[in-house]
């Protein structure tokens, strides 16, 4: 028989074993165990097991193992070095295991970064490969040409016209000393390189994430940009410009894309192309250039516009003793000849149409140029950064402008001169823009000429502005005075400030403007959009006696129209750049310049004035309007006529004049005023331009101070005190 058990010094194996984080118990039954006892597993003889109910009201006894759910909670151990975790299969794993796993996840991750670094630009090399064409030389110069459209979208001219200002060579052609040059300024590497510059492209990135600008180019790259037209600092562009270098580095000869270089690159002065630019500087083809000329030429290559020796010599023989210290420095050149060189002279620059339209188009063109110069936009980045340009100018309606001008203006005297402007007083856009048929010639649209009458709805805007105001119903002596006449017709024994207007007295407005102060006449026309200066002002401002340009009385009425909110006069709507970037898009929103019933007030005044003078609009469509003529020095005879008038959505003006300052007179010898031939071409316009509209009204009138009494200018009112022409008014009450 088997000896008794062994005693038990550890913890138990087998089925029977405790969780491992109790402590080992032992039961007195260990002590007497004998072969024939029961091990402790099993319930003892004599003693049924254990019921679930009986079980369930059991004390437990100090031999049972508590379940785990009753298991006190195991203490953490603390520190990295005890931490013990298992395994998948149960088993703990250990610190060095863990630092393995680690360590392989490190491995998986550094190699998936890697394979992204250098499969990702391969992968996308090849995308780009694939989708970006290779652009030719004449697509490089057409993209470089700025356009100018109308407001709908349709073409209103290219700026540097491709045709004559560019003129193609062979490379051969091109003498050896005027290529070295171009490489010397530009790429002295070209005949070496792969067609880019990895340093100069990782240059650009790391210069772009700091947020700045630079880098490298290639004249491979120098070409595909302009190709491109991408100078916007994008990490993108350069994506594509690389690419593109590329596949033209493998699809032509390093002197073909010289070649294509050298008659696509601008040079200034309009001149697209190494022959170009040699007869625009030194009038002779591009075989005759000197060494020194052509440093000259190679080194206006970065900044034509700005390095111009005609513009800034001294950049420009910086610039060019640059060049020719790059030729020696390569070989190029003999240094005592580098060095013994003579700045050379260049031929005085010219004035080049570029573009700009011989007819009155051409107006509008260098408008529009003078415009964007305002905002920063250059002649050069005019000249080959591609822009494209929309205007404002409505192409209909500027169609109907000319067409007014030219039936008013056939037949007569050849030395008469119009112009004409149409603005939307919502948005302050010009909508028609007629400065004469020479559009090389002077823009009458900005020469300023006395305005005459068409100032007295400023006399008016002030005195309503005046404390305390003088409204419209308001009664004056309107007689003439010794040196004060009123024009034929306009004479009235009484009259109100709304009678005064459609009749036009000089009397009344000369009285008025003494009364509010002419220094306030001024400032009202000022807020109003009048730009010109108006120093030292006189009651004589009433009549007129300062100058305006027609430009500037459109945008002032089109304030009064727009309820005293006055817009930037502008025809530049928006820039684009030929990769769709924005560059410029014209503001909207207006500034308050004056309350909305003051303007409502002045306009109610000019309502009668059109009919009165016999230019209704067509449908009875409400129109506020003023006729002015500027008296000659010679009896009887004027030297400016004009006629300005706007209903809510349209306001224009038109001037009639001489170069000469001199009198003007019809076919028929009939002096001109504003009320007959710039009349006829104000309402034939405005006719037609709001031929296809609704008929809009004013919005409701609300008078300020005394009411007008829309009676007839001459008859007798009802007795009340009339003041003397010297005498202050009558006061009237605040609104």
């Amino acid at each position: 028989m088997p000896g008794p058990l062994p005693s038990r010094t550890g913890r138990p194996s087998g089925p029977g074993d405790r969780h491992p984080a109790l402590p080992v118990q032992r039961s007195r039954r260990h002590a007497h165990q004998t072969t024939n006892a029961v091990g402790w597993w099993q319930p003892p003889k004599g003693r049924p097991p254990a019921s679930e109910d009986s079980a369930r009201h059991r004390v437990a006894e100090i031999t049972d193992v508590l379940p785990a759910v009753l298991a006190p909670a195991r203490q953490r151990p603390v520190g990295r070095r005890a931490v013990r975790r298992r395994s998948q299969h149960g088993r703990p794993v250990s610190a060095d295991e863990q630092r393995a796993r680690r360590l392989r996840l490190l491995r998986r991750t550094l190699l998936g970064t890697a394979a992204a670094v250098v499969l990702g630009p391969v992968l996308a090399f090849a995308v780009g490969y694939v989708v970006f064409a290779v652009p030719s030389p004449d697509d490089a110069v057409n993209n470089q040409v700025a356009v100018v459209s109308f407001g709908d979208g349709t073409h209103l001219t290219r700026l540097v016209p491709e045709e004559g200002n560019r003129t193609k060579v062979a490379i051969e052609q091109v003498p050896p000393h005027v290529r070295h040059a171009v490489l010397a300024a530009e790429d002295r590497s070209f005949y070496s390189n792969p067609g880019f510059d990895l340093t100069g492209i990782l240059r650009a990135a790391w210069n772009q994430v700091r947020g700045s600008v630079g880098g490298g180019s290639t004249i491979t790259q120098q070409f595909v940009k302009k190709a491109l037209v991408g100078d916007e600092q994008t990490l993108w562009r350069k994506y594509k410009e690389v690419i593109l270098a590329v596949k033209i580095s493998q699809a032509r000869s390093k002197d073909q894309i010289l070649a294509d270089y050298l008659n696509t690159i601008y040079f200034g002065r309009g001149a697209y192309g190494i022959q170009s630019a040699a007869h625009a500087y030194f009038g002779k083809n591009v075989g005759d250039l000197t060494p020194s000329e052509a440093a000259l030429l190679a080194g206006l290559i970065q900044s034509p516009s700005r390095w111009d020796p005609a513009v800034n010599p001294d950049r420009a023989a910086e610039r060019w003793r640059f060049v020719l210290d790059g030729m020696a420095a390569q070989g190029w050149l003999d240094p005592t000849v580098g060095a013994g060189a003579e700045f050379p002279r260049t031929a005085p620059r010219k004035a080049l149409a570029g573009g700009v339209p011989g007819d009155s188009r051409g107006h509008i063109v260098s408008a529009v140029t003078a415009e964007l110069e305002s905002l920063g936009i250059t002649g050069e980045d005019l000249a080959h950064e591609g822009l494209r340009i929309t205007t404002t100018v409505d192409p209909e309606r500027q169609e109907q402008a000319v067409a007014a001008a030219h039936v008013a203006l056939d037949g007569q005297p050849v030395n008469l001169r119009s112009a004409m402007v149409a603005i939307d007083p919502a948005t302050g856009g010009v909508l028609a823009y007629y400065g004469g048929d020479n559009g090389l010639g002077l823009d009458y649209a900005r020469v300023r000429r006395l305005a005459g009458s068409t100032f007295k709805p400023f006399v008016v805007l002030a005195a309503l502005q005046h404390d305390p105001p003088v409204g419209l119903g308001e009664v004056y002596d309107g007689e003439e005075l010794p040196g004060l006449r009123n024009a034929e017709g306009a004479d009235c024994d009484e009259c109100d400030l709304k009678q005064a207007m459609t009749v036009s007295n000089n009397v009344v407005f000369h009285t008025l403007a003494r009364q509010v102060g002419p220094a306030a006449v001024a400032a009202a026309a000022q807020a109003a959009g009048i730009t010109a200066p108006l120093d030292d002002p006189n009651e004589g401002i009433a009549l007129g006696n300062k100058e305006v340009s027609v430009l500037d009385l459109a945008s002032a009425y089109a304030t009064i129209a727009a309820g005293g909110v006055w817009h930037q006069p502008h025809l530049v709507r928006s820039v684009v750049t030929a990769d769709d970037r924005v560059l410029y898009e014209a503001a909207t929103e207006g500034e308050r310049r004056f309350p909305e019933r003051v303007a409502r007030n002045v306009a109610e005044a000019m309502l009668d004035v059109a009919e009165h003078d016999g230019l209704a609009l067509p449908g009875g469509r409400p129109v506020a309007a003023k006729t002015g003529t500027v008296q000659s020095r010679f009896e009887g005879q004027n030297n400016d006529a004009w006629m300005a008038g706007f209903t809510p959505s349209v306001t224009s003006a038109v001037w009639m004049g001489t170069d000469m300052n001199s009198p003007i007179r019809t076919a028929r010898g009939t002096p001109i005023q504003g009320s007959s031939l710039p009349g006829d071409v104000w309402q034939e316009f405005m006719a037609d331009a709001l031929a296809d509209e609704p008929v809009e009204q004013f919005a409701p009138f609300r008078a300020i101070g005394e009411p007008p009494a829309n009676r007839e200018p001459s008859s007798k009112p009802t007795p009340t005190p009339t003041p003397a022409p010297t005498a202050a008014p009558i006061a009237t009450t605040p609104p």
